[in-house]
C-alpha cells in the first residue's frame, strides 16, 4: 500500500518529541493477536506488547468465550510505548500498512468472526482524535481501494491466558506462524527499516 500525501501529514505531526522517559498504551485489535503481538514486539520505541481481548465484559475474557463468537470481545494487543522515541500515528500507520488488512469485515485471513474484527480502542482523547483523522484520510483518499473496516470502540483490555503470551517468537516453526505472521515481521522490516528492531 503506497500512503497518501494526506495521511503522511498526519503522521508526520505526530513524530515523537523529545520529552522526559514516559510511556503510553494502545489498543488494536486486527485479527488473531498472534501476528498484531508479533508485529508490534519488533517496533523501536515499543516496550512491551500483552495478548489479550477488548470490547467485552471480564467474565468472558477468556479464550474459550471469546471463541464462541457470543461475547463482544476482539482479539487485541495492549502496545506499550515511549512515546518520545515511537509517536502513535507511527503505530496506527504500522497497525494500517503492515500489521493487518482493515477492508476485511469480522475476519482476518483464514480467522472468521467478529472476535477477528478491525478496531481501534483510544486510550485518551487525543489518541481517540488521531485515529478518527488517519480514519477519515483513508477513506477520503481510498488508499487500500475498498472501503476501511476499522472502527472506533471503547471498552476495557484484559490480558489473555500466559500461553498466548509470546506465541509467535516460542513457537516459530508452527505453521499458522509460518504462513500468517512471519510474513507481516518480514513486511514490517522491508517497509519500514528505520522502525524495525530485531
Amino acid at each position: 500500500m503506497k500512503l497518501s500525501p494526506l495521511l503522511i501529514a498526519v503522521v508526520l505531526l505526530t513524530s515523537p518529541a523529545a520529552a522526559a522517559p514516559r510511556t503510553e498504551t494502545a489498543v488494536l485489535a486486527g485479527g488473531c493477536f498472534w501476528g498484531m503481538e508479533a508485529v508490534f514486539e519488533h517496533v523501536k520505541g515499543v516496550t512491551g506488547v500483552v495478548s489479550g481481548y477488548a470490547g467485552g465484559s471480564r467474565r468472558d475474557a477468556n479464550y474459550a468465550a471469546v471463541g464462541s463468537e457470543r461475547t463482544r470481545h476482539a482479539e487485541a494487543v495492549r502496545i506499550t510505548y515511549d512515546p518520545a522515541r515511537i509517536s502513535y500515528g507511527q503505530l496506527l500507520q504500522i497497525y494500517f500498512a503492515v500489521a493487518h488488512d482493515p477492508t476485511q469485515v469480522n475476519r482476518q485471513g483464514p480467522d472468521v468472526g467478529p472476535s477477528y474484527r478491525s478496531a481501534i480502542f483510544p486510550q485518551s482523547p487525543a489518541q481517540a482524535r488521531l485515529a478518527s483523522q488517519m480514519l477519515e484520510r483513508l477513506k477520503q483518499t481510498q488508499a487500500f481501494g475498498k472501503p476501511i473496516a476499522t472502527r472506533i470502540e471503547y471498552g476495557a483490555f484484559y490480558p489473555a491466558e500466559v500461553y498466548h503470551q509470546d506465541y509467535a517468537r516460542k513457537h516459530p516453526l508452527e505453521p499458522y506462524i509460518v504462513i500468517n505472521d512471519r510474513p507481516k515481521v518480514a513486511h514490517l522490516r522491508a517497509k519500514y527499516p528505520n522502525l524495525f528492531k530485531a
